[in-house]
């Protein structure tokens, strides 16, 4: 997505959050405010570049790119939320999960065959990620989530929301939630595909996600401008 962004003429910045593509045992030491802090990081490098920063981000990726649009006001300028949870499937209190992580370090990422999520299997077969969740991590997900939903109120800028119909991972009702509670942003739109499973940045209907994007960004660039 963010190759198909800059051939648009973006510049586009790729954060690898604290715990990511590493080793699964560096996930579990990392913590929901580790995650915020990369993104945070991330926004100071782009500003060296750009006045104009749209956070753009993928399930926990969207509820960072919720949740840190209302901490880096006022230069975010928009947020792509993409395959976002309202919460988390198996809704466990946060206080259970940390006290399980104890004795079960990792679960399955789902029940079913590796992939049968996917409508494009050629692009499952070229996803990296963990093949398991930490539990610990799990908790710091839920906690993200909290405060995620704590903020609703304060976002205030333009919001794109993006799931699909066929995600069985993270339910399309929790773009419906989540749409509800943003009350108070300027601009919000959500839009549903088909198709696609939760990673719908790689999936078959990425195209359609990708040119959303750009339509998406130049309309409030547009809007601002007129203003």
């Amino acid at each position: 997505m963010g190759e198909y962004l800059h051939q648009q003429g973006f510049t586009c910045l790729g954060i690898r959050l604290v715990g990511h593509a590493t080793h699964p045992e560096d996930m579990i030491r990392s913590r929901y405010s580790d995650w915020m802090a990369s993104v945070e990081d991330g926004y100071h490098l782009l500003r060296g570049f750009t006045d104009d920063v749209f956070l753009v981000g993928l399930s926990m990726g969207g509820v960072l790119s919720l949740l840190m649009s209302t901490r880096l006001a006022p230069r975010v300028r928009g947020v792509i939320a993409m395959s976002t949870p309202q919460r988390l499937p198996n809704d466990y209190p946060i206080w259970f999960l940390r006290l399980i992580s104890k004795v079960m370090k990792y679960s399955p990422k789902r029940k079913g065959e590796p992939g049968s999520g996917w409508f494009d299997k050629t692009a499952y077969q070229e996803q990296v990620s963990y093949p398991y969740n930490p539990v610990r991590s799990v908790a710091e997900l839920k906690e993200l989530i909290l405060q995620m939903r704590a903020a609703y109120p304060k976002v205030e800028v333009p919001v794109l929301l993006i799931h699909s119909k066929d995600d069985t991972y993270v339910l399309p009702e929790n773009m419906e939630h989540i749409y509800a509670e943003l009350v108070n942003a300027r601009d919000k739109t959500k839009l549903y595909i088909t198709g696609s499973g939760h990673v719908v940045t790689r999936d078959a209907a990425r195209e359609q996600v990708f040119q959303s994007a750009v339509e998406f960004i130049q309309r409030v660039e547009s809007s601002r401008e007129a203003a």
